[in-house]
């Protein structure tokens, strides 16, 4: 994916009427009419919207008889999920990196207060 791609994609999941469209395209085909019911929005700023998703390459519309059907196109949604798995692998072995040291110093801890009870309980006898 090509970061102008890839941008054109962050750029329309931006707003959330359009991930709404998009979550609605995930149970099937729509129309814009059908499209347009949940939002208090008029037909014409849907359409802005579908024109935003479709430049990104997030939804196509095709054509039979009347009906003008939306349908999603997921393979923009797959390059950003590889996208952000490289950040994810990125955070989890700092993550692990991170726990390794906080065993270490929990390890260290215990074998100092370990020692101070010790010499503690050695000057009591």
């Amino acid at each position: 994916m090509t970061p102008d791609t890839l941008s054109a994609t962050f750029a329309a999941l931006a707003d959330p009427t359009r991930r709404a469209i998009l979550a609605r395209l995930a149970g099937g085909d729509s129309s814009v009419l059908e499209l347009a019911k949940p939002f208090d929005i008029s037909l014409p700023a849907v359409s802005k919207h579908l024109k935003v998703l479709e430049r990104a390459g997030l939804i196509e519309r095709g054509r039979e008889a009347q009906w003008r059907p939306c349908r999603l196109q997921a393979n923009p949604l797959k390059d950003i999920a590889n996208w952000v798995e490289h950040y994810r692998r990125h955070w989890e072995e700092s993550f692990d990196r991170l726990d390794k040291y906080l065993k270490e110093l929990q390890r260290k801890n215990k074998a100092e207060d370990n020692q101070r009870k010790e010499k503690r309980d050695g000057r009591k006898k």
